[in-house]
This record gives structure tokens, sequence and C-alpha cells, in this order.
């Protein structure tokens, strides 16, 4: 597995991160200057961004990038074993220990811990990691031997673990810790034109992969999938033009059926009700960070002529700026 950054994409050896919009540039942008510093990274971002790929991305441009790369699905390991996981266990540490066994941290040794999912850690895994975060010793289930680990951790969340705090069910202190470096992944909806340069990635991917000759979407399809909303992002798109490629006969890749559209774009009354209220917040956060973010760029990090040509008062544009975690300074060398 390696992943290296070229140009305006990220390539990795299962799949590549494609565009030029202004928000995938800037996320981009703070890809590379977090694979400069080994500190810890929380990636933030809708399901189907592409946060493994930017976690690989910044491992193997990292000094770290010819130790291990881990990851962990946190929602998928139960509460009572996150701790054996991660640090390991003694033989007789637990009715199952049969034998010693080591853990994440011991495997990914000189590399990084990628924690996917981190926001569906338990109160007690989430001391666990703290603790971890803190000092960087830890002490496997049933050992009387502390051990310090050489691991750079980098998480990733699809919910807004601020406002998880807010509902005291993320402990604040371990955000903070994971919050060093924060980078979010626009949403493919807030991306422009970039749905049209990853459909001509993925069709050329897939041509190569089945030997077949080269083939594009129709001029129905191109429409669609410019006004689409994407819900579940990149990885939508590349499965619907795989199943598509797949079972179509013509050079061209046409609309699909509308039963393998995404669940979530549904027209169901009932759900548009209840989640209209959501939906509504959602569009005027994207709106705000995605207006605030193209401000700040074109006046190359400056927060008084960004407010100036925005029509607001310094101060308030700072505000918002510090409410998205936009940093000016990362647009005043990103030329």
């Amino acid at each position: 597995m390696s992943a290296i950054l070229v140009g305006s994409k990220v390539e990795a050896a299962n799949g590549a991160m494609v565009g030029q919009s202004l928000v995938f540039r800037h996320a981009l942008h703070l890809i590379r200057r977090a694979a400069r510093w080994d500190a810890t990274v929380l990636l933030q971002g809708e399901t189907g961004t592409g946060k493994e790929l930017a976690a690989h991305a910044i491992h193997y441009e990292s000094e770290r990038r010819a130790a291990p790369f881990i990851p962990l699905n946190c929602g998928g390991v139960p509460d009572t074993l996150i701790e054996s996981e991660l640090f390991g266990h003694a033989r007789g540490a637990f009715t199952d220990a049969r034998a010693a066994r080591s853990g994440l941290i011991m495997e990914a040794e000189g590399g990084t811990l990628f924690l996917d999912e981190v926001d569906s850690l338990s109160p007690k895994a989430q001391v666990t990691l703290l603790r971890f975060l803190q000092d960087g010793l830890y002490r496997p289930l049933g050992s009387a031997q502390t051990s310090r680990g050489n691991v750079r951790i980098i998480a990733a969340t699809n919910t807004d673990l601020a406002e998880l705090c807010e509902r005291s069910t993320f402990r604040r202190d371990l955000y903070y810790r994971l919050c060093l470096l924060c980078i979010e992944l626009p949403p493919l909806r807030n991306r422009g034109a970039d749905v049209y340069l990853l459909t001509d990635y993925f069709l050329d991917r897939f041509c190569a992969m089945y030997h077949a000759p080269r083939r594009r979407v129709s001029a129905d399809m191109h429409d669609w999938l410019g006004r689409y909303a994407w819900p579940g992002n990149v990885r939508e798109l590349e499965n619907l033009l795989h199943r598509e490629f797949l079972v179509g006969e013509s050079r061209y890749v046409e609309m699909p059926a509308p039963s393998h559209l995404s669940a979530a774009s549904a027209t169901n009354p009932s759900a548009v009700l209840q989640g209209f209220s959501a939906a509504k917040a959602e569009a005027m956060r994207s709106f705000e960070k995605s207006y605030l973010t193209r401000a700040i760029a074109e006046a190359e990090g400056n927060v008084s002529a960004a407010a100036r040509r925005s029509g607001k008062e310094r101060r308030s544009f700072g505000k918002l700026l510090k409410k998205h975690g936009i940093d000016p300074a990362t647009f005043v060398s990103a030329k």
C-alpha cells in the first residue's frame, strides 16, 4: 500500500482523490502540511469523502512512511475488547487469553495508527485512548510492564465531534488531543465540476481493469451527474459508475435505474419532513464554510481584506473562520 501526492490529486494503490475545485485543493494543501509535521491529525467529513485515502497520503508522505500503516474501525470493536485490541494482553489476562498477544500500538510501532469512526468509542474506550495520547505510555491487559509506543495517531469521523462534546457524548479533552491538526474533506456536492473529473478517472480505471475499450457517459448522464446531490459522495459515484459500466453494452454509460440510487435520495415524504431542519442546518453550514474558504483564499489569507470584500466586520468574519476551523495562515503560502 502506498499513496503519493501528485499535483491536485492523491494517488494510492486502492484509488485516488482527484479534483480541481477550490475546497478540494484547500483540503489537499492541508494534507500536504500535515504530512510534514509528526502530530496527531483529525480527519472530518461525510461518509465516502476519502478520509482513509487522506490518512494514507499523510502517512506515506511523512517521515514514518517506511513503518506500518495500521487501520482500525473503532465501530467494529466491542467495548470489552478495545483495550486489548489497542494494547494487547498477557496470557491469562481474561478467560479466553490462552496466549499473550501484541496490540495494534505495537504493530504500528514507528508508523501510523488510523482510527476510523473514532466517534463510536465508548466513554471507557475514550479514557483509554486519552491516557495513551497524553504520554505515549501503555500497559497490556494483565501485564505489570509499562511500554512506550512510538506511533502517530490519525483519527477520522463523519460526525461533528465538537457537537458531540456539547452533548457530553464525547470527551472534550480527547477532542482537543485529536484535533491538533484538523482537516475537513468536502462533500462531493460542494465540489462543482470535480464530479466530471472523478467520472473520467473511474471510467479509465475500469477500462484498464477489464481490458475494455474506452467509454464515456452519455449526454443525459453527464447532465444528471451535476444535478444529483451524491449523499454517498465519491464512494457512491464510484460504485454507481462501476455497476453501470458492467451492465451497459454500448460505448456510453447511461443513466442509472432509480432503484440503484442511494436510499438517502429517495422521495420518502416522511423522511423529508423529519430531516428538514437537519438538512437546512447542514446546507447553511456547508454554504458558510465554502464561502469563507473561497473568500480567504482569494484574499491570500488576509482576514481584513476578505472581510471587506464580503461586506462584514473583521471581528465577525474572524469569528466565522474560527467557527468553521479555517486557518487563514494556510492560505498565505498556498500558491
